[in-house]
């Protein structure tokens, strides 16, 4: 195994191309209501095209965890990034409404080839106890990306609206060519030809690999991923929107809240999740994060001062923020050879948390402002009663090889 380290260069290509693609989702965020204006689109349309990549992350998610598997954490990431800047760039130079769809489309299809590769990668090169901090400075990266990149697309639009869009596709071309000449394939061809018989008898398509995912050890983990990502995304749709009404903040009062928030978030990824779950384990920083984050979903309802708010923000971003790495840790230590396909089933879970979230926080939102939060906190302490495991069991690639021997 590769020590975790700073002269790690091929981690540090992955948490650049982590990096990288997150700024690219982040930076279009302030540009894309006026750019839509030059297609004089709706709100609606804006909508739709936001859940085209949710659409397509989900539909490819699985399956690209599982070619990863089969032919190699390098060749996948190198594809998934050759789709992102495909689609950033389409989204920049595109004179019709429907090329920004088919931009969409690729970008969620980049995503879906992207993220579990790396998230298999990481775990091919770090011990179990050095899993933690690979995924936790993953974490960062992914935070850190969407953090800077608003502010790097307002900046750039200042010149020309299709400027961040380029941008982007220029930032992934580079992150391609450093994955293609740095990146050694971690792979071995025995796992690869396992894996590839495990899947020659029948076809992939997304329902098989749902079906597969009630089959796995860390089913509660796929769980806990939709729980997690519903409940953020219920809050952060309508976050800018609460304040604004119930509290009358300007957009820079708001968006200080969020990037300070988010902030601390990066700092306890970055610096402290490797001691927490050497000190406590993953199952317990997940109950204890998620006891704690539904507190402060409670607490956003009650400051009364802009300083009590900030606080509050803080402390709900930081216990948010030791979730997923810890939940990408233990799943990493479940998934066993099928690294991959985990990584692929917990993005494509997060995916479907994130085309129902906007909608529900919407609908309660307009029943009452508090209740987003409300339910939120709710949600995470019932995710308290969901089983975590331990044991490494048989993989999810062997129980569905073993289904279809039985069905043959």
């Amino acid at each position: 195994m590769i020590t975790v380290n700073c002269h790690n260069a091929p981690l540090v290509i992955l948490i650049i191309n982590m990096f990288i693609a997150q700024l690219g989702v982040g930076l279009i965020i302030p540009v894309l209501p006026k750019y839509m204006q030059l297609f004089a689109a709706s709100g609606a349309v804006l909508g739709y095209l936001v859940s085209a990549m949710g659409l397509t992350l989900f539909l490819f998610s699985p399956l690209a965890g599982e070619l990863s598997d089969r032919y190699g954490r390098k060749r996948a990431i190198v594809f998934g990034l050759s789709m992102f800047c495909l689609s950033q760039y389409l989204f920049g130079a595109a004179s019709e409404l429907w090329l920004l769809y088919v931009s969409r489309l690729i970008g969620g299809i980049g995503i879906a080839f992207t993220s579990p590769a790396i998230t298999a990668y990481i775990a091919d090169i770090t011990t179990e106890d050095e899993r933690g901090k690979g995924m936790s400075w993953l974490s960062a990266a992914m935070a850190l990306g969407i953090v800077i990149g608003p502010g790097v697309g307002g900046v750039l639009a200042e010149y020309d609206l299709r400027l961040p869009f380029y941008f982007a596709a220029v930032a992934s071309a580079l992150s391609m060519l450093a994955s293609i000449l740095v990146l050694p394939e971690t792979l071995s061809p025995k796992i690869k030809t396992a894996a590839g018989k495990a899947e020659k008898k029948q076809p992939r398509n997304v329902l098989r690999h749902f079906a597969a995912s009630f089959q796995t050890p860390y089913l509660s983990l796929l769980v806990l991923f939709f729980i997690l990502t519903f409940a953020l995304v219920n809050v952060e749709v309508v976050f800018g929107l609460y304040l604004a009404v119930k509290y009358g903040y300007t957009p820079q009062d708001i968006a200080i809240l969020f990037t300070v928030g988010a902030a601390a978030g990066v700092i306890i990824q970055a610096l402290f999740m490797d001691w927490l779950l050497r000190r406590f384990g993953e199952q317990q920083v997940i109950r204890l994060s998620l006891s704690l984050a539904a507190i402060a979903l409670l607490l956003l309802l009650v400051p009364k001062t802009y300083f009590m708010l900030l606080s509050v923000t803080v402390f709900f971003f930081s216990f948010t923020a030791a979730l997923r790495p810890a939940l990408t840790t233990l799943l990493s230590k479940l998934a066993g050879a099928e690294q991959g396909f985990a990584a692929g089933l917990s993005n494509a879970y997060t995916s479907l948390a994130i085309i129902a979230g906007p909608a529900a926080a919407g609908l309660l939102f307009d029943l009452h402002t508090d209740l987003p939060y409300l339910f939120g906190a709710v949600l995470m302490l019932a995710s308290l009663a969901v089983p975590l495991k331990e044991r490494q069991p048989e993989t999810a690639l062997s129980a569905v090889q073993t289904e279809r021997t039985d069905t043959i």
